[in-house]
């Protein structure tokens, strides 16, 4: 088996899961106020904004691991051709 099909198909994963973790954080923060006025009244508005910040905090740093792993793939991808394209050259 060569390595061009298992490249493409790890970078198709790849960004498949960083684009799903892209929709969910999408959603996540539909939700979210840009500026609440909060008093004692609206606690349960404060707790609600409190729970959607602590999810998008959460899925940060796993959003970023996966946006750098599927660039570094895509430069691999990249390298690999241009080195097929320079050795077809000679």
């Amino acid at each position: 088996m060569t390595i061009i099909p298992v490249m493409w198909m790890t970078w198709s994963l790849l960004v498949v899961i960083t684009l799903g973790l892209y929709i969910y954080r999408a959603n996540l923060t539909k939700d979210e106020e840009d500026q609440i006025f909060l008093d004692d009244s609206f606690n349960h508005e404060k707790i609600a904004q409190e729970a959607i910040v602590a999810k998008v905090n959460k899925i940060e740093p796993i959003l970023r691991v996966f946006l750098w792993t599927a660039g570094v793939a895509t430069l691999f991808i990249i390298g690999y051709y241009i080195r097929d394209f320079m050795i077809q050259l000679s």
